[in-house]
């Protein structure tokens, strides 16, 4: 069921997180759903990949503390 994610979905990825303000991306893990949704809107990308994406940092985050 999980795999990596195709090329295309790996650019989406990269727009995403291109766009993210450095207060984002160093709390990347305490995204709110709204926050998610409007970054995925304004790098006009897929917005459950990117919530995918996002919920898979905060986990890794999680796990390694």
């Amino acid at each position: 069921m999980l795999e990596s994610p195709s090329s295309e979905e790996f650019e989406q990825l990269e727009r995403a997180v291109a766009i993210m303000t450095p207060t984002e991306k160093e709390n990347a893990g305490q995204l709110s759903d709204e926050q998610v949704q409007r970054i995925a809107a304004d790098a006009k990308v897929d917005a459950g990949l990117f919530a995918i994406f996002v919920n898979g940092f905060a986990l890794e985050c999680k796990r390694v503390l």
